[in-house]
């Protein structure tokens, strides 16, 4: 670098040095400047979403266990409705439709439970796990309207991972119900296997009876038959008067 002998020299540099690159410096600091500061401005906004989001299924989830037959399940409704509009992008607008299609299931509307599952499906990440309880029961509401064939293709396109047993399961309980007791009874069969130490929360109990009640009781064997006790008559000859 080279060496100035004079302050005045030193000044004279710097001006030159500014007059050639302080408009493009100026410029590079202040576009530094605004990325950090909207990306700032952009983690506090997303805060302040996620913050209002979980306060409105909190709110939900209040009113699911308040609500009555006087006032419905607008109490839940409206409060979920909101999520998906206006937090379509956060966990809790997932949550929250899964919690509508559930009570449209126990008022009998499947095909408004249908559309908020479908509706989950299409905004959550594939594979994940919400996506795979989304499938799960849309597969179990669409058996519920007959639509039987749609359900099983649903079930046997989708990645259980680890709800493999729940997907069996299912899936046994749909062909039992559409009188496919073979092919019941091998879905039943792949979800006691599957649940053994799986940690899904199924029935085991539950899942065996089922298997049991489809399992063909074996015919006894002919060996049985011959080697068992002949009958003995005890009755004893009164003589005649």
């Amino acid at each position: 670098m080279e060496q100035y002998r004079t302050e005045e020299e030193q000044v004279e540099a710097l001006g030159r040095w500014w007059k050639e690159n302080g408009r493009s410096t100026l410029v590079a600091v202040v576009v530094v400047l605004g990325g950090v500061f909207g990306w700032q401005g952009w983690q506090a906004n997303q805060l302040r979403q996620q913050e209002q989001a979980s306060d409105l299924y909190q709110a939900m989830l209040q009113a699911i266990g308040t609500q009555d037959e006087a006032s419905g399940s607008q109490l839940v409704t409206a409060p979920a409705e909101q999520l998906k509009s206006e937090f379509g992008s956060t966990s809790y607008a997932l949550f929250a439709a899964l919690q509508l299609a559930a009570l449209a299931v126990n008022e009998g509307k499947l095909p408004d439970a249908e559309a908020q599952l479908r509706w989950v499906l299409g905004k959550a990440e594939k594979g994940s796990d919400i996506a795979q309880v989304a499938q799960l029961r849309l597969a179990r509401v669409l058996a519920a309207t007959g639509a039987t064939d749609q359900a099983l293709a649903i079930l046997a396109e989708a990645e259980p991972g680890a709800y493999g047993a729940s997907y069996a399961a299912a899936k046994g309980d749909i062909l039992l119900a559409a009188g496919r007791n073979d092919e019941a009874r091998d879905a039943y069969s792949l979800a006691v296997a599957s649940a053994a130490g799986s940690g899904q929360g199924l029935n085991l109990s539950a899942l065996q009876q089922k298997l049991q009640s489809l399992t063909p009781v074996p015919a006894r064997t002919l060996g049985a038959t011959e080697n068992a006790a002949p009958a003995t008559n005890d009755t004893v000859d009164v003589p005649e008067e």
